[in-house]
């Protein structure tokens, strides 16, 4: 009797695990698709469009990643909802009559550039379950990637600049970047090391853009 309810207690455990994966895989595909519908729709110049995209999508990733069960789960699951992202886009530029060969403004010789992106992020928000020093590193290259691509926008001379991104949306992106870093820790040490690593990582990036951008295209005099 005590075999067979243990038995029990076991398959039911199983049962609730598998069941909860199953949940998890249908939130990351109409996750995925409602992301890239709603972008589609608010792509444009103005506040909502610019904090939107890409970051909507970034987000999505790391909640996917975050939230699976297992690194290979985290893999599929971040797939699946970065291809659902790319499908909805399509769908929904092709309902408004626009280029239905783009996604979040990017040409289709990035796509596998931006799907790669969104797939280790998501790989990223898994590790940051980590206990250890590594889920602080995660967390911290999370916070870097971030913090670096608002300065990549809100820097003048960048490729990829935008006048209009600081100071309001660029300030927003990265008080959410910090409470993200936080979030992903559990602890006060493992936040602080989070951010210094986010701060420190974020400034090498920076620096190293500034320095292609000068050798690329040398200040006169």
């Amino acid at each position: 009797m005590d075999n067979s309810t243990i038995e029990y207690a076991d398959f039911a455990e199983y049962d609730r695990r598998q069941r909860a994966i199953e949940h998890h895989l249908l939130a990351a595909v109409f996750g995925g698709l409602a992301v890239g519908v709603i972008g589609m729709l608010l792509s444009g110049p103005g506040w909502a469009g610019q904090i939107y995209d890409p970051y909507a999508y970034l987000a999505l990733s790391l909640a996917v990643g975050a939230t699976a069960s297992g690194f290979g789960w985290a893999l599929l699951t971040t797939v699946l909802a970065s291809l659902s992202t790319l499908v909805a886009g399509i769908g929904a530029s092709a309902l408004r009559g626009g280029d239905v060969m783009s996604l979040t403004g990017a040409p289709v010789t990035g796509l596998d550039w931006t799907l790669a992106l969104l797939v280790c992020l998501g790989l990223l928000a898994y590790a940051t379950r980590r206990d250890d020093v590594w889920g602080d590193v995660a967390a911290g290259a999370v916070g870097a990637a971030l913090i670096a691509d608002v300065v990549a926008r809100a820097v003048p001379g960048v490729v990829g600049s935008e006048q209009s991104f600081w100071p309001g949306p660029a300030m927003v992106i990265g008080v959410l970047t910090v409470a993200a870093v936080l979030v992903l820790r559990r602890n006060v040490r493992g936040r602080v090391r989070a951010l210094a690593l986010s701060a420190t990582l974020a400034g090498l990036v920076t620096a190293g853009m500034t320095t292609a951008m000068t050798d690329w295209f040398p200040l006169a005099g």
